[in-house]
Protein backbone atom coordinates (compact mmCIF):
# COMPACT_ATOMS: atom_id res chain seq x y z
CA UNK A 1 0.00 0.00 0.00
CA UNK A 2 1.48 3.29 -0.80
CA UNK A 3 1.66 6.43 1.59
CA UNK A 4 -1.43 8.24 0.10
CA UNK A 5 -3.58 5.11 0.54
CA UNK A 6 -1.86 4.29 3.98
CA UNK A 7 -3.18 7.98 5.08
CA UNK A 8 -6.42 7.76 3.02
CA UNK A 9 -7.19 4.29 5.14
CA UNK A 10 -6.63 6.41 8.09
CA UNK A 11 -8.50 9.11 7.32
CA UNK A 12 -11.32 6.37 7.21
CA UNK A 13 -10.42 4.61 10.66
CA UNK A 14 -10.69 7.85 11.73
CA UNK A 15 -14.08 8.93 10.51
CA UNK A 16 -15.56 5.47 11.65
CA UNK A 17 -14.25 5.72 14.71
CA UNK A 18 -15.92 9.48 15.39
CA UNK A 19 -18.81 7.98 13.98
CA UNK A 20 -19.19 5.31 16.62
CA UNK A 21 -18.63 7.74 19.06
CA UNK A 22 -21.56 9.49 17.57
CA UNK A 23 -23.43 6.59 17.90
CA UNK A 24 -22.88 6.07 21.12
CA UNK A 25 -24.80 9.58 21.70
CA UNK A 26 -28.12 8.25 20.47
CA UNK A 27 -28.60 6.55 23.34
CA UNK A 28 -31.90 5.04 24.54
CA UNK A 29 -31.97 4.44 28.29
CA UNK A 30 -33.39 1.08 28.93
CA UNK A 31 -31.39 -0.07 32.11
CA UNK A 32 -28.04 -0.80 32.39
CA UNK A 33 -27.31 -1.39 28.78
CA UNK A 34 -28.96 0.92 26.50
CA UNK A 35 -29.48 0.92 23.03
CA UNK A 36 -27.06 2.85 20.94
CA UNK A 37 -26.09 2.96 17.36
CA UNK A 38 -22.72 2.27 18.24
CA UNK A 39 -22.59 -1.66 17.33
CA UNK A 40 -23.87 -0.14 13.49
CA UNK A 41 -21.05 1.52 12.80
CA UNK A 42 -18.74 -1.07 14.25
CA UNK A 43 -20.56 -3.60 11.66
CA UNK A 44 -19.55 -0.88 8.73
CA UNK A 45 -15.99 -0.60 10.08
CA UNK A 46 -15.46 -4.28 9.22
CA UNK A 47 -17.28 -4.06 6.37
CA UNK A 48 -15.65 -1.33 4.89
CA UNK A 49 -12.41 -1.33 6.16
CA UNK A 50 -11.61 -4.92 6.73
CA UNK A 51 -10.30 -6.78 9.56
CA UNK A 52 -6.59 -4.84 10.06
CA UNK A 53 -8.10 -1.03 9.89
CA UNK A 54 -11.81 -1.69 11.09
CA UNK A 55 -9.84 -2.94 14.19
CA UNK A 56 -7.96 0.36 14.18
CA UNK A 57 -11.31 2.52 13.74
CA UNK A 58 -12.56 0.28 16.96
CA UNK A 59 -9.13 0.56 19.14
CA UNK A 60 -8.84 4.21 18.33
CA UNK A 61 -13.02 4.66 19.59
CA UNK A 62 -11.81 2.71 22.62
CA UNK A 63 -8.74 4.29 23.33
CA UNK A 64 -10.15 7.52 22.92
CA UNK A 65 -13.12 6.68 25.71
CA UNK A 66 -10.78 4.61 28.06
CA UNK A 67 -8.78 7.83 27.85
CA UNK A 68 -11.30 10.00 29.33
CA UNK A 69 -13.10 11.41 25.98
CA UNK A 70 -16.83 11.56 26.56
CA UNK A 71 -17.69 8.84 23.55
CA UNK A 72 -19.52 5.99 24.95
CA UNK A 73 -22.90 5.84 25.78
CA UNK A 74 -24.54 8.92 27.53
CA UNK A 75 -21.29 10.88 26.90
CA UNK A 76 -19.17 9.21 29.29
CA UNK A 77 -15.62 8.15 29.05
CA UNK A 78 -13.14 6.44 30.81
CA UNK A 79 -11.32 3.28 32.10
CA UNK A 80 -14.12 2.32 34.38
CA UNK A 81 -16.77 2.20 31.64
CA UNK A 82 -14.93 -0.90 30.60
CA UNK A 83 -14.65 -2.22 33.91
CA UNK A 84 -18.69 -1.65 34.49
CA UNK A 85 -21.60 -3.19 33.47
CA UNK A 86 -21.44 -2.53 29.68
CA UNK A 87 -18.01 -3.25 29.23
CA UNK A 88 -17.82 -6.89 27.83
CA UNK A 89 -20.36 -4.99 24.95
CA UNK A 90 -17.39 -2.47 24.50
CA UNK A 91 -14.32 -4.72 24.82
CA UNK A 92 -16.14 -7.13 22.48
CA UNK A 93 -15.95 -4.85 19.31
CA UNK A 94 -12.63 -5.62 18.73
CA UNK A 95 -12.83 -9.44 17.82
CA UNK A 96 -16.30 -8.27 16.33
CA UNK A 97 -15.12 -6.00 14.04
CA UNK A 98 -11.87 -8.13 13.56
CA UNK A 99 -14.28 -11.37 12.56
CA UNK A 100 -16.49 -9.07 10.23
CA UNK A 101 -14.04 -7.77 8.24
CA UNK A 102 -12.23 -11.23 7.64
CA UNK A 103 -15.16 -12.34 6.63
CA UNK A 104 -15.72 -9.46 4.48
CA UNK A 105 -12.10 -9.62 2.99
CA UNK A 106 -12.26 -13.33 1.91
CA UNK A 107 -15.79 -13.44 0.58
CA UNK A 108 -15.88 -10.48 -2.13
CA UNK A 109 -18.35 -8.32 -0.68
CA UNK A 110 -21.71 -10.60 -1.42
CA UNK A 111 -24.33 -9.30 0.33
CA UNK A 112 -25.62 -12.97 2.19
CA UNK A 113 -21.77 -12.96 3.31
CA UNK A 114 -22.29 -9.54 4.44
CA UNK A 115 -25.67 -11.06 6.39
CA UNK A 116 -23.53 -13.80 7.91
CA UNK A 117 -20.24 -11.96 8.91
CA UNK A 118 -22.79 -9.03 10.78
CA UNK A 119 -24.28 -11.73 12.61
CA UNK A 120 -21.47 -13.18 13.44
CA UNK A 121 -20.08 -10.01 14.72
CA UNK A 122 -23.28 -9.64 16.80
CA UNK A 123 -22.96 -13.10 18.10
CA UNK A 124 -19.24 -11.83 19.27
CA UNK A 125 -20.94 -8.50 20.28
CA UNK A 126 -23.61 -10.54 22.87
CA UNK A 127 -21.36 -13.55 23.95
CA UNK A 128 -18.39 -10.87 25.57
CA UNK A 129 -21.38 -8.15 26.53
CA UNK A 130 -23.97 -10.50 28.34
CA UNK A 131 -21.37 -12.41 30.14
CA UNK A 132 -19.51 -9.54 31.57
CA UNK A 133 -22.67 -8.57 32.24
CA UNK A 134 -23.62 -11.20 34.54
CA UNK A 135 -20.32 -11.27 36.06
CA UNK A 136 -20.65 -7.24 37.10
CA UNK A 137 -24.08 -7.88 38.16
CA UNK A 138 -24.10 -11.61 39.71
CA UNK A 139 -27.95 -12.25 37.76
CA UNK A 140 -28.68 -15.60 36.27
CA UNK A 141 -27.60 -16.31 32.75
CA UNK A 142 -31.90 -16.11 32.18
CA UNK A 143 -31.71 -12.73 33.47
CA UNK A 144 -28.63 -11.70 32.16
CA UNK A 145 -29.98 -12.51 28.79
CA UNK A 146 -33.08 -11.15 29.07
CA UNK A 147 -32.14 -7.62 30.50
CA UNK A 148 -28.70 -7.43 28.26
CA UNK A 149 -29.29 -9.51 24.81
CA UNK A 150 -32.94 -9.86 24.25
CA UNK A 151 -34.67 -6.43 24.09
CA UNK A 152 -31.91 -5.18 21.18
CA UNK A 153 -32.46 -8.24 19.11
CA UNK A 154 -35.09 -6.36 17.09
CA UNK A 155 -33.00 -3.72 16.51
CA UNK A 156 -30.08 -4.83 15.85
CA UNK A 157 -31.92 -6.65 12.49
CA UNK A 158 -32.91 -3.53 11.44
CA UNK A 159 -28.95 -2.09 11.94
CA UNK A 160 -27.61 -5.15 9.84
CA UNK A 161 -30.61 -4.43 7.07
CA UNK A 162 -29.75 -0.63 7.01
CA UNK A 163 -25.82 -1.53 6.98
CA UNK A 164 -26.13 -4.03 3.72
CA UNK A 165 -26.87 -0.65 1.53
CA UNK A 166 -24.58 1.49 3.42
CA UNK A 167 -21.89 -0.72 2.46
CA UNK A 168 -22.97 -1.06 -1.02
CA UNK A 169 -22.70 2.47 -1.52
CA UNK A 170 -19.85 3.24 0.25
CA UNK A 171 -17.60 0.39 -0.58
CA UNK A 172 -16.37 1.02 -3.95
CA UNK A 173 -14.70 4.45 -2.76
CA UNK A 174 -13.06 3.26 0.23
CA UNK A 175 -11.62 -0.19 -1.81
CA UNK A 176 -9.84 2.54 -4.23
CA UNK A 177 -8.12 3.32 -1.49
CA UNK A 178 -7.61 -0.46 -0.22
CA UNK A 179 -5.98 -1.27 -3.61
Amino acid sequence: MNPSDQLRMTVYASLMAALTAAGAFIAIPVGPVPIVLQNLFVLLSGLLLGSRWGLAAVGAYLLAGALGLPVFAGGAGGIGRLAGPTGGYLIGYLPAVFVVGLVSEKTQNRAIFDILAMLCGEVIIYACGVSWLKYQSAMTWEKSMAIGMLPFLPGDVLKIAAAIPIAKAVRPVVQRARG
